[in-house]
């Protein structure tokens, strides 16, 4: 007898639909699995026969197939278990409904017969939906997960003879009531999981930063246009708690960014039961050991995304930049242009999403003192040795690059009221706004994005600003991408000013945040 189920398996960060055929006939015994298997998925033989054994079914003594499709797509993970299992008993008969073309199962089962969460199902649902599928079968532990999608009807169940009982009847078996103390501690459990926000004691706040004015400033405007941030300055300046502060003046993040974000965490193990989708901008600061897969995503069997794509919608912090390898900084250089991140495997090419801000911090050289000969022991070559590790072409893609300096002893011990990053956040969203509204019929939507071809219609300058530019351009032997990045850091300021047009103070406080690069590597490399 025949039979199909649909599920899904994870690609890249999106669900896509399989179709899990099953057919058992006359002929020699055999139980045999085709449809480009990864090994996963061909040890789901032996799982799926022993847990119909332990749950009293006995596979019959025929010719068993299973085939999973499409063909041509690799196919990974463990949550082909059930789909196998539901598969087989509809053609042995123990399931008599046979009308599944708008159910989806996917489920990992243990050999006793229970089923076990596994990681993505928000993107294998959103992938189901799409396809037309209405009732979405799902392990009990990824049930709320599911149930984020709205418009669907979700089905938890922990067991194989849940599932069975459901199909057949329509209904889940009664559960045992858990007692008090259990749901108790159980609910406490998910409500900590479901809240995304840190506690409020551990919020990075600007107002905990004293002194700092013009990198202050400099970090609204990243805030405000989506622009790349490099601080260069003594250690302990304070560099890294106001890159930590960034997030907290940043919008709240749109419905569309939510379940991206969303997404990336699922897939990778990370989303947990949550109540809601993720809402709270991500903060990732990975350390400067990590590898190339481990920023750009990869992996051995299944391909997941890395810290670019975890930090999407929010940060992504590189702590002493000058530390990370050379060839892990470079990769960076496309996935700042195209916010998305293309990674080739022998399994395929995946597509993660890379919308970030790129937040780092730097020494001004291996000590952390230059220029500051009274104490900086580091010789010119040094120095150079040190600058050097950070490529021209990546500078070019930061567009503030800011010095801080050390606070000094009034500024620490001081009791005046800094600015919140609420009262900061406040005119960064009516930043955020105007952008909204300029860019409401384009493909993009910050002043960061704004691609050269459009530089002339969104960053017009009149015939002062103009001759200026040109004047700034020879004079800094800039290059044609720093020289649009200073254009759309000033764009920014002017809608922070709330000028329709770019004027000639606008370009001047954007020139201030290259000089700084200029002043160090240009002088010492």
């Amino acid at each position: 007898m025949y039979s199909v189920i649909s599920t899904a398996i994870i690609n890249g960060i999106e669900g896509v639909c399989c179709s899990v055929e099953a057919d058992i006939s006359e002929g020699m015994p055999v139980f045999e699995m085709v449809g480009f298997l990864g090994s996963e998925v061909r040890e789901a033989r032996e799982r799926v026969r022993t847990a119909l054994k332990n749950c009293g079914f006995h596979l019959p003594v025929k010719r068993i197939t299973i085939n999973i499709l499409p063909a041509g797509l690799k196919k990974s993970g463990s949550g082909f278990d059930l789909p196998i299992a539901v598969a087989l008993l509809v053609s042995m008969g123990v399931i008599v409904n046979n009308n599944f073309e708008h159910v989806f199962i996917v489920g990992e089962l243990g050999l006793n017969g229970e089923i076990h969460g596994i990681n993505g199902i928000l993107s294998m649902v959103c992938g189901g939906k799409d396809k037309g599928m209405e009732t979405f079968i799902v392990p009990m532990e990824n049930k709320k997960e599911a149930k984020l999608v709205p418009g669907i009807t979700v089905v938890g169940v922990s067991s194989l003879s849940e599932v069975i009982s459901y199909l057949n009847d329509g209904v889940l078996p009664e559960i045992k009531p858990i007692s008090d103390e259990t749901t108790k501690n159980t609910t406490k459990q998910n409500n900590l999981e479901s809240n995304d926000a840190p506690p409020e004691d551990l919020v990075a706040d600007f107002s905990f930063v004293n002194g700092q004015l013009f990198v202050k400033r400099a970090c609204e405007i990243c805030a405000s246009g989506m622009h790349n941030i490099l601080m260069v300055g003594p250690p302990g300046a304070g560099k890294t708690m106001m890159a930590r502060c960034i997030p907290s003046i940043l919008p709240e993040m749109t419905p569309k960014e939510q379940l991206m974000l969303s997404k990336v965490y699922s897939v990778c193990g990370l989303f947990k039961e949550r109540e809601s989708l993720m809402s709270q901008r991500p903060f990732r600061a990975p350390h400067h050991t990590i590898s190339t897969a481990g920023l750009t995503g990869g992996g051995g069997n299944v391909v997941r995304p890395g810290e670019l794509s975890l930090a999407s919608g929010g940060v992504l912090f590189l702590d002493e930049l000058t530390e990370f390898r050379n060839e892990t900084l470079e990769i960076l250089r496309q996935p700042l242009e195209e916010k998305v991140i293309h990674v080739t495997r022998a399994k395929g090419d995946f597509v993660f999403p890379a919308n970030i801000v790129l937040a780092a911090a730097m020494n001004p050289c291996k000590c952390g003192y230059f220029p500051d000969f009274n104490r900086c022991t580091c010789n010119k070559m040094s120095v150079r040795n040190y600058l050097s590790k950070i490529s021209q072409p990546l500078l070019d893609r930061i567009d503030l690059c800011v010095q801080i300096q050390e606070v000094k002893f009034d500024e620490i011990t001081t009791h005046a009221t800094n600015e919140t990053s609420a009262r900061i956040r406040s005119r960064v969203e009516k930043v955020h706004e105007i952008q909204r509204q300029r860019y409401k019929n384009e493909s993009f939507s910050y002043n960061s994005e704004i691609p050269s071809s459009k530089i002339e219609v969104y960053c017009e300058l009149d015939n002062e600003s103009y001759l200026y530019m040109k004047k700034m351009y020879e004079e800094m032997a800039l290059t044609a991408r720093t020289y649009h990045r200073i254009l759309k850091v000033a764009r920014t300021i002017a809608d922070m000013e709330g000028s329709e047009h770019i004027c000639m103070a606008h370009l001047k406080e954007a020139f201030l945040y290259r000089s700084m690069d200029k002043k160090y590597w240009e002088k010492y490399l």
